[in-house]
C-alpha cells in the first residue's frame, strides 16, 4: 500500500476496521499488555476474534504483566504469541557487562534493550504487512508527532498503525472500566507505563507518565528502540 489514506479523524474502532479489512491475517497487535494495549486488544477481538496478538518476554517482566496476560487469555479465549530474545546473545550481553548493564550508560541500556526488544521484534513482524501499537501523543516527547497510520521505516516500510494516538489518559481508564477489561494491577500502584522490572518505577503525583520508565535518563532518550523512526 503506497498512499496511505488520511484517517486521522477516524476514531479508534475505525481505523481497527480498515486495518483489519486492508491486511486481514498480515496485521497483529504488539502488546506489552500495559492500559493501551489491553483497550485494543478488547476492541479488536471484537472485530476479529481470529486476530492475531503477539508479546516480546524479555526475560525481565513484573509477575504483574504475565499476570494481565493470563486474565486476558482466560476472558477473551484467545492465544498469544511469545518471542523470547535469543539466548546466546543475552548470556553474551550479561557475561561481558553485568545483569545491571543499563544502568551504567544510555548505550548500554539501549544495547540490552536491542537484545532484549528490538531484535525479538523483527522476528514477529516478519510477514507482516502491518502492525499495531498502543502509542499515545501525550505520552512523550518522543511520540508527539506519531500519525493514527504511517510507514514504519525501520521496519522494511511496513503500516504502523497507532489508533488511540489522540487519545487521553482518561479515555483509555474509561474505555477499560466500561467495557471490564483486565488490566495491569500495577496501574494502580502509581505506574503508568510498565516495562522491564528493573528499568520501571512508580510515579508520584504530577510527574510525567514516562517519568518511571528509565528514570535515570533524560526524557529525550526514552524509547528502547522499538518505536524509533531512525
Amino acid at each position: 500500500m503506497k498512499n496511505l489514506p488520511d484517517l486521522e479523524e477516524n476514531t479508534a474502532e475505525e481505523i481497527l476496521r480498515w486495518a483489519n479489512e486492508n491486511f486481514g491475517s498480515k496485521v497483529a497487535i504488539a502488546s506489552s499488555f500495559g492500559a493501551e494495549d489491553v483497550v485494543l486488544i478488547d476492541m479488536m477481538l471484537k472485530i476479529n476474534p481470529k486476530c492475531r496478538i503477539f508479546t516480546l518476554d524479555t526475560g525481565r517482566l513484573p509477575q504483574e504483566t504475565y499476570n494481565v496476560i493470563e486474565s486476558i487469555k482466560e476472558k477473551y479465549k484467545v492465544n498469544i504469541d511469545f518471542y523470547f530474545p535469543d539466548r546466546k546473545k543475552v548470556e553474551e550481553m550479561v557475561n561481558n557487562y553485568g545483569p545491571n548493564l543499563f544502568y551504567n550508560s544510555v548505550e548500554l541500556r539501549r544495547l540490552c534493550c536491542n537484545v532484549r526488544k528490538v531484535e525479538p521484534l523483527n522476528r514477529a513482524l516478519k510477514g507482516l504487512s502491518a502492525w499495531i501499537c498502543g502509542l499515545r501523543r501525550e505520552q512523550s516527547i518522543t511520540r508527539q508527532e506519531i500519525k493514527k497510520v504511517e510507514i514504519d521505516n525501520v521496519h522494511h516500510q511496513i503500516i504502523k498503525i497507532n489508533p488511540l494516538a489522540d487519545w487521553k489518559e482518561k479515555q483509555v481508564w474509561d474505555y477499560i472500566r466500561e467495557n471490564n477489561v483486565p488490566y495491569n494491577v500495577l496501574h494502580d500502584r502509581g505506574y503508568p507505563s510498565i516495562g522491564c522490572l528493573p528499568c520501571t518505577r512508580a510515579i508520584k503525583p504530577g510527574q510525567d507518565i514516562r517519568w518511571g520508565r528509565w528514570w535515570w535518563e533524560s526524557p529525550e532518550h526514552k524509547e528502547c528502540g522499538l518505536h524509533t523512526s531512525r
